[in-house]
């Protein structure tokens, strides 16, 4: 890499804030200033290897799955979930922990040096723009043995694309983000197929429609594609499923959810294509511990707050991820708390809230449920009351749909501004029963902050100005 520049080091809310900063650009796809950026750093994605993952939903239970097996075998891995749900450095986890706030400290002032000079020529960077050269660099250092990098929107104009590690991933192909991407399944399928590219080894989870565009993209770079289904589910209970796959059989996933068997099997042909692409292998008998030991922190996570029941946290932002939300929950409820169930929500108003709701009414254990709708201190979120008027207008909706075969009980729909304000009213104060947080990773991030002191997560304080270098 070239030498970096020597300004002083951004302490992290200041780095933070410088990044954030950039947020004023907005979501510009295109792939010429990341490549920019990373140029001016000295590309130092080209030492890094791995899988660039696509999909609409089940990225981040890929990265998961395959990222638990892969540091079972002792191999060093980079990993980039995304969104955040405490603290902005869980973007960027090497060996299962985020980078140190020092580190992205260091890496956001020298990617920031050269912003400038890249703007001159390609426009003002954004701010994932800014991050995917700040994960690169940390990458290259971190001297990695693989990457499992998850696109951030789409896929063909997506930052991350700048990066070809080897292997290509599309988990499923959903509506989602159809503002930038193309108002049906065919715009959104070409966008994410497009992160195949020649000499790649490529694998799909998506079917249909989207699975014939994959193979369309795949054939046209001469690429090799697996085309997974969802592996056979053999049973669940409170802390995961079991599977069938075809290479191990009966196989223990760490994941809830029967929506996992189709990341599972996705996760489990990545993991052979890093081997047959020779950039690591993972043995039968570390897979199955990663399996079982995998984590995805606020994707269905149950907690156990002392006193107050159950909490089940799951983002379920498009009506996809609801509906395996919606599965869930009723497949989970004989296995945790007994008791009456609330629903915590909060929305973004640019999402399919409507669909969102629809989905969620489709499980039986939230038929009788206290729904509390909250809102979120963010630019995009939904008031909480026009959240709760959706929620009665869709309950009406679906009483009225099954009102021959008698309809299920009104729900009680209440608001609460604050979010935490929010939870407190849902949780039950005897310690019986279920409350369910849902509708916006912002909200589960700031409901699992509250109730989960995680040290790795803890932020350094903010330096005051006066005190800065």
């Amino acid at each position: 890499m070239t030498a970096d520049p020597q300004p002083t080091d951004l302490d992290y809310h200041a780095a933070l804030a410088a990044l954030a900063d950039r947020g004023r650009f907005g979501i510009r796809l295109g792939l010429g200033r990341t490549r920019a950026l990373l140029r001016a750093i000295g590309d130092p994605q080209r030492s890094v290897r791995g899988a660039l993952v696509a999909g609409t939903n089940g990225k981040g239970s890929v990265l998961a799955i395959a990222g638990s097996a892969l540091r079972a075998t002792g191999l060093r891995v980079g990993e980039t979930p995304k969104p955040h749900l405490v603290s902005y450095r869980e973007r960027i986890v090497v060996n299962g922990r985020p980078i140190s706030a020092a580190d992205f400290s260091r890496h956001v002032t020298a990617v920031l040096a050269v912003a400038d000079r890249v703007a001159r020529r390609h426009g003002d960077p954004t701010e994932f723009e800014l991050l995917t050269a700040v994960v690169f660099r940390h990458f290259a250092e971190a001297c990695l043995d693989v990457a499992l990098v998850e696109v951030g929107l789409g896929g063909r104009l997506d930052a991350t694309h700048a990066w070809d590690g080897g292997v290509a991933a599309v988990t499923n192909v959903d509506l989602d983000h159809m503002d930038r991407l193309g108002p049906t399944i065919a715009h959104i399928a070409r966008q994410k197929a497009a992160i195949i590219e020649r000499g790649d080894l490529a694998v799909t989870g998506a079917t249909g429609e989207a699975l014939a565009i994959v193979r369309r993209r795949a054939r046209r770079m001469g690429v090799p594609l697996t085309v997974v289904e969802p592996a056979p589910v053999l049973g669940w209970d409170a802390d995961g499923i079991d599977i069938d796959l075809p290479r191990l059989g009966p196989t223990r996933i760490g994941l809830r959810g029967r929506h996992q068997a189709a990341n599972a099997a996705v996760a489990d042909a990545l993991l052979d294509a890093l081997e047959a692409a020779g950039i690591a292998r993972v043995d039968d008998e570390a897979r199955r511990r990663g399996y079982a030991a995998a984590t995805w922190p606020g994707r269905l996570e149950v907690l156990h707050p002392v006193g107050r029941g159950d909490v089940l946290l799951d983002g379920a932002h498009n009506p996809a991820g609801a509906a395996a939300l919606a599965r869930a929950i009723d497949d989970l409820r004989p296995h945790l708390a007994p008791g009456p169930v609330s629903l915590v929500m909060a929305a973004m108003a640019d999402k399919d809230v409507d669909g969102v709701i629809d989905a969620l009414l489709t499980a039986g254990a939230l038929r009788d449920a206290t729904i509390v709708a909250t809102t979120l201190d963010v630019p995009r979120a939904m008031p909480a009351a026009e959240l709760a008027r959706r929620w009665q207008a869709r309950s009406d909706v679906a009483g009225a749909d099954v009102d021959r075969a008698g309809a299920p009980p009104a729900r009680i729909v209440q608001v609460a501004d604050d979010p935490l304000a929010a939870l407190d009213l849902a949780m039950p104060a005897d310690g019986a029963g279920l409350t369910v947080v849902a509708g916006s990773l912002y909200l589960v991030g700031a409901v699992r902050a509250h109730l989960i002191d995680d040290p790795t997560l803890r932020d350094p304080s903010p330096v005051a100005a006066e005190n800065r270098p």
